[in-house]
């Protein structure tokens, strides 16, 4: 075999990234030089500004601001009505905006999901600005069904458009009048202004704006088919583990119901390499979720998320809403078992049993590695929540707890998990600060391990504290969102990540007499 001349490499077609290429002299010559054009400070007073952000001094200063906001958790409204929107049969999720937001929602999954997802854009610029965005919404309802022959059509807004006040049930009526799309064609809508709330909010108003619309279509008059098993209607809210929707779905069955999951995206986001291009594999049929009225209850699994389509099912339908903590680890998986049983008048199968036992065995063997060890977590209200519960079930130690898009009912609900264990008493609260935030505390109060998504890696890194990625987005590590995290069997995949990532991290840091081959 020839090497390429490029790389000198002796494999065929290899392309450098840039962790390799930026290590060639001609780039790090590049990299010294260009400093020179910069007239910045020099690396001793550059050093002298790091060091004192990490101090008590700096953190009274960071934690006084008001109007900055540094590194979120949190993304924005539109980007949850996408995804929403994909965990519904044939529905192609159009955003009324620019063609960069689109193209940023889209990129944001599929960097998580490593899918390709599909979305429009009304491609709103200067003139829908100023005159409004009208034409752009009937031309791309015209265009979406002509080339991409979605069963049906959501729409969510953006910045632009809710900053003008672009009115879209004005404007879908406008459209069929202008035979865009056919009188009777289904379209959903919700507004999800960007500039207030974040994902999770603008994923609870698409998904009740499409059970608005579904349960107005001449199959919601039709009681579900479930072969005598009660239906009942499963709320996952934002879930980002595909593996999850997928688990929800085995336990309720195990359990002797009908699950109804609104929305399911585990086959959109998921689908196989068989040769074959699917642009809507999977999801919830609209015709199921228009029988969503006529099921036994529902069960919420994200309060945070869900609370707008849950006052629709509870206040609207009159049906039972029962809102549970996403049941991670044994006493919310068993939370979730309890209720599901009471509502299907079924004794909880040997099976889910039989894990039980396993995860609960699998604690035991842990808890050496485990117990005592410092925590921060960063995240999703509801996946803070439950991630806290299932660390001190673990008998570690939750120290720092933040939750960007968190709101004050945030404080009252973690308490309430702290207070029923002897190891919640370190921990203070966070509800509304971001990842700068963070990194003060895990610099004058430190800690032994980190949990949540990708963007902790830079603490991690600059703290030298260990992170186990659990939330969204996950960018840099492959098919952890395929796994379940929920359940007994999810409770055995988090505790495999948490102790592996410590007893890594005591082979790195072990001393050559304690560099044990058994732990």
């Amino acid at each position: 075999m020839t090497t390429t001349p490029e790389t000198n490499s002796h494999i065929p077609l290899k392309v450098l990234d840039h962790t390799e290429l930026f290590k060639d002299e001609v780039y790090t010559k590049q990299f010294e030089t260009k400093r020179e054009f910069e007239n910045g400070a020099d690396d001793a007073e550059v050093n002298r500004v790091l060091e004192w952000t990490r101090t008590w001094e700096y953190r009274e200063k960071n934690f006084a601001r008001e109007a900055l906001t540094v590194n979120p958790a949190k993304a924005c409204q539109p980007l949850g009505a996408v995804l929403a929107a994909i965990g519904f049969e044939g529905t192609l999720p159009i955003v009324h905006g620019s063609q960069g937001c689109v193209a940023y929602f889209r990129s944001h999954f599929a960097r998580h999901f490593k899918e390709p997802v599909p979305a429009a854009s009304t491609s709103m610029t200067e003139d829908a600005a100023v005159f409004g965005g009208i034409n752009n919404l009937v031309e791309s309802f015209a265009n979406a069904t002509a080339l991409y022959k979605p069963k049906h059509i959501a729409v969510s807004t953006t910045c632009m458009a809710e900053v003008i006040g672009e009115d879209l049930f004005a404007y879908i009526r406008t459209a069929r009048d202008q035979e865009a799309i056919t009188q009777d064609y289904p379209v959903s809508y919700a507004h999800t202004p960007s500039f207030v709330g974040s994902h999770l909010n603008g994923y609870d108003v698409m998904v009740k704006g499409i059970l608005d619309m579904v349960t107005e279509l001449p199959e919601a008059k039709k009681a579900p088919e479930t072969g005598g098993k009660p239906q009942l209607n499963v709320f996952p809210g934002f879930e980002t583990y595909l593996g999850n929707l997928r688990e929800y779905r085995r336990m309720l069955e195990l359990l002797g119901v009908s699950p109804l999951i609104l929305g399911d995206h585990s086959d959109a986001l998921d689908s196989p390499a068989n040769g074959e291009y699917d642009l809507y594999p999977g999801g919830t049929k609209l015709a199921d979720a228009a029988t969503a009225k006529h099921s036994k209850a529902s069960v919420v699994l994200q309060e945070s998320t869900m609370r707008r389509t849950a006052e629709l099912v509870r206040d609207k339908w009159k049906q039972e809403t029962v809102v549970l903590e996403t049941p991670i680890g044994i006493r919310g998986t068993d939370q979730f078992v309890k209720e599901i049983a009471r509502l299907s008048g079924q004794p909880v199968p040997a099976e889910l049993t039989l894990e039980r036992g396993r995860l609960v065995d699998a604690l035991a063997d842990s808890h050496a590695y485990l117990h005592g060890k410092r925590v921060a977590i960063a995240g999703d209200p509801d996946l803070v929540i439950a991630l806290t519960r299932f660390v001190l079930e673990c008998g570690m130690v939750p120290v720092h707890l933040v939750s960007t898009n968190a709101d004050s009912s945030f404080k009252a609900r973690m308490e309430k998990v702290l207070s029923a264990s002897k190891f919640g008493d370190a921990a203070t609260v966070w509800p509304e600060k971001d990842l700068w935030h963070l990194r003060s505390l895990v610099f004058t109060e430190p800690v032994d391990l980190l949990i949540g998504s990708t963007y902790l890696k830079y603490i991690s890194r600059e703290a030298n504290v260990p992170l186990v990625r659990v939330g969204f987005p996950i960018f840099d590590r492959h098919h952890l969102h395929r796994q379940a995290t929920i359940g007994y069997t999810g409770g055995l995949n988090l505790l495999t990540q948490l102790v592996n990532t410590m007893l890594d991290e005591l082979d790195r840091s072990s001393l050559p007499h304690s560099f044990d081959a058994v732990r």
